[in-house]
């Protein structure tokens, strides 16, 4: 079973940029899609952006100008950088992965395996 870390969390202020990575334990054909949710406290989790083997994407609206994915395959590593964070991007930020998908989804369902976590707090 691939298991999944998240690290690059931290505390920024509004502005600011930060990565996140997560890395793998190993290769597993479950890793077609990766992608990187998000919870806030009280709200639902929301997908944030994704990424298939081939470098697709596809963004969360709120996201779209200002975060990129991106995935180092040959080290089953994804990232997420971040720029210009604003409070309402404070939240856990889980990364996922998923079987073969034609086109990029941030559905969450299409995820099987997650990591545990990494919190970001943006302060005004």
């Amino acid at each position: 079973q691939v298991q999944l870390v998240e690290s690059g969390g931290g505390s920024v202020q509004a502005g600011g940029s930060l990565t996140l990575s997560c890395a793998a334990s190993e290769y597993s054909y479950n890793m077609y899609c990766m992608g990187w949710f998000r919870q806030a406290p009280g709200k639902e989790r929301e997908g944030v952006a994704t990424i298939d083997w081939h470098g697709a994407t596809e963004y969360a609206g709120t996201v779209k100008d200002r975060f990129r994915i991106s995935r180092d395959n040959a080290n089953d590593v994804l990232y997420l950088q971040m720029n210009n964070l604003q409070p309402d991007d404070s939240a856990m930020y889980y990364c996922a992965t998923g079987p073969w998908r034609a086109k990029p989804t941030l559905r969450e369902s299409h995820y099987d395996t997650w990591g545990p976590g990494a919190q970001v707090t943006v302060s005004a």
